[in-house]
């Protein structure tokens, strides 16, 4: 199977109509358009970015005339990817000032973030809801035609990238500003800085589960909130003494 799906698990390797599909065009076309900065909406992705924090629902609106103008529930402008990649270049600076870093070695944390954290965990979450979603959640009774009854990768990652968001304010950047009070050795602060994982993790479940609510033919998509129970079960067990903050940190960090 390849890293990119294509449209629907029934078409590995052809579109609708029968042809071949080239290598090129099973990339998505955001990551196809990364050098087309002059194309680039930076204003809707900042805009985007901001209701994913205040009202995330909102951003979910506009996939419908996404669907009907362009034929696709994914977006297509790759503005919102950049700030990513900033954001996290930012993030990593301010990390690598805290624990002493050399230049190269804040680079090489820079480079972790947004290539391990955000596209590589980015791509095997989205190659996950894709599959889930067209297995369990398509309803059986829809008479769309196969792309417009099918999850697509490349809106599945659009998915995991509008929850990556919240995640990154609260663990990159709240989890930061906090370490002072975090690392301090009280139940308090193991509770605030536990609670930030929970915080983190939650947004991100929620924020999946929103994305795939969006979709008409998706039926059942309450089953992605399940992970909620199990986060939430540990995160009441880490209470009793687990610091989540120093043991992520150590892991992540090394020191």
């Amino acid at each position: 199977m390849a890293i990119l799906p294509l449209t629907s698990p029934s078409y590995p390797n052809h579109n609708i109509s029968g042809t071949p599909v080239s290598v090129s065009n099973r990339v998505p076309l955001m990551f196809r358009r990364l050098h087309r900065f002059h194309q680039m909406d930076f204003e809707l992705a900042f805009w985007q970015l901001s209701y994913l924090c205040l009202a995330p629902k909102r951003v979910y609106r506009n996939v419908y005339y996404h669907k009907q103008t362009k034929n696709t529930w994914a977006r297509d402008d790759p503005a919102i990817l950049i700030l990513l990649f900033a954001s996290l270049f930012v993030a990593a600076i301010a990390w690598s000032i805290v624990y002493s870093y050399s230049p190269l070695q804040a680079v090489r944390l820079a480079l972790l973030m947004i290539l391990r954290d955000y596209l590589l965990v980015g791509a095997l979450s989205a190659t996950l809801i894709w599959f889930f979603a067209n297995r369990v959640l398509v309803s059986p009774s829809s008479h769309s035609s196969p792309t417009d009854s099918s999850v697509e990768w490349a809106y599945a990652f659009d998915v995991h990238t509008n929850a990556f968001f919240p995640l990154y304010l609260t663990l990159y950047l709240a989890q930061l500003f906090l370490l002072p009070v975090v690392f301090k050795d009280n139940w308090v602060c193991l509770l605030i800085g536990n609670t930030l994982y929970l915080a983190g993790f939650a947004q991100y479940i929620y924020g999946i589960y929103l994305g795939l609510s969006a979709l008409p033919f998706l039926i059942r998509s309450e089953i992605l909130l399940a992970p909620l129970l199990p986060l939430f079960a540990s995160y009441v067990v880490s209470l009793l003494g687990f610091h989540v903050t120093k043991h992520v940190l150590k892991a992540y960090f090394g020191s």
